[in-house]
This record gives structure tokens, C-alpha cells and sequence, in this order.
């Protein structure tokens, strides 16, 4: 293979890196870890879950990503951050309120009033 030695060199490609949880780390399970591995690339949700044991896991990931203050947020503001991670806020940000993770009044959104920030969910409301 002949090369132009004036030519410029070609920089090789770098590899798609899958990215590892940052935030909340500790407060995610190796196997959590493992779904969140999974489902995002770059930083970047590649899909939503299908099955909603692991759709759980990416929407607190997601959430505990996005929402970190115990303050309102305006659905602008919340379409606007879930965008960072996934084209499909809409889908993302229902299933937040559906799983109660978030909640909803007149289009204002908020984590739920018994979880801190970083805090997982308690399915049962105890």
C-alpha cells in the first residue's frame, strides 16, 4: 500500500466506549450497574428496556441523573434534560410519573416528597 508521505495521517477511530454509571453509583447494585451498562452508550440511552424490571433501573438512573434538587420542574425543563440521554422524553418522562418516581400536577414535575435525592423508590410506599 502506497502513502503520500505529505499526506496527513489518519487518526485512528476510537472505539465505542459503553459508559459506566457516575452518579449514584454507590447507591446501585452490580447488577443494576450491569443494566445501566447495557441499555446506555456514550452517555446516551441506546434503548428503552422492554421488560420493566430493567426499564426501572434506567428511568432512577435517569432520574437521579437529571433531577437532583427536591425543587419543581417545569415539563420544558424536564423534556429539555431527558433529551441529553434520549430522543423520546415523552415515553421516558410518563413512565417516571406511571412508576412513581416523579410526580405530575398541572405540568409541573417533582421527585416524590419521601425520596431523597439518590434515593431508590420504595415500591410499596412505606
Amino acid at each position: 500500500m502506497d502513502r503520500d508521505p505529505q499526506a496527513e495521517p489518519v487518526a485512528p477511530r476510537p472505539p465505542t466506549v459503553r459508559t459506566a454509571p457516575s452518579v449514584g453509583d454507590d447507591a446501585l447494585t452490580p447488577g443494576e450497574r450491569q443494566v445501566v451498562r447495557s441499555f446506555f452508550r456514550d452517555d446516551r440511552l441506546t434503548t428503552i428496556p422492554s421488560r420493566v424490571s430493567k426499564r426501572l433501573v434506567v428511568l432512577r438512573y435517569l432520574r437521579d441523573r437529571c433531577f437532583t434538587e427536591d425543587r419543581d420542574y417545569p415539563e420544558k425543563e424536564i423534556n429539555q434534560r431527558l433529551a441529553l440521554f434520549h430522543p423520546d422524553v415523552a415515553t421516558l418522562r410518563r413512565d417516571m410519573v406511571d412508576h412513581g418516581l416523579m410526580t405530575r400536577d398541572a405540568g409541573v414535575y417533582r421527585r416524590p416528597p419521601n425520596e431523597a435525592p439518590g434515593q431508590p423508590a420504595d415500591p410499596d410506599g412505606e
